[in-house]
Formats: structure tokens, sequence, C-alpha cells
């Protein structure tokens, strides 16, 4: 589902979030990438996406995971980052 992760990558960027666009291996392992890196937040994008038009969001400090529309992905990302500053 290329597409609708480029979307959301580019939404987040045209807001002026920085993200990075990740689609190869297994998501345990792009997880494990996105934490050693530092990113505080992951966008997950699967079957249940084509559904319901929600994406899984994954907290880095937390672990915890939660379920957004995809196209209020901007707003709930940007005021997480808010919030930790």
């Amino acid at each position: 589902m290329p597409e609708i992760g480029e979307k959301i990558y580019r939404d987040l960027l045209d807001h002026s979030i920085k993200s990075f666009y990740d689609h190869a291996s297994s998501i345990g392992r792009r997880y494990a990438r996105q934490d050693e890196v530092g990113t505080p937040f992951c966008v997950t994008i699967d079957s249940q996406t084509l559904e319901d038009q929600t994406v899984t969001v994954r907290e880095r400090d937390s672990r915890e995971q939660y379920r957004v529309a995809s196209g209020q992905i901007v707003d709930v990302i940007a005021k997480k980052l808010r919030e930790k500053h």
C-alpha cells in the first residue's frame, strides 16, 4: 500500500514534520531500526487501513500503539510532538 504511505509521508513533510518512509523488511525490524535512530513515532499501514482508513501509531518511549484515522495523522503527530516539548 505504498500510495497511502507516500501520501502520509508527503503530508507530514508538508507540515514541517521530519519524516522517513520505510517499506523494507518486517514491521518488527522497521520498529527496531527507527527505535535505534530515535524516531519518536512510527505510523504503520496495514490491511485494516484499506477497510477503515485508519493507521497504527506506535510511540517509541512507551511502545503504546493506537489506531488513528489516516486523515488526522498530521494533527495527531503534531500535537504529540508539542506535548513532548
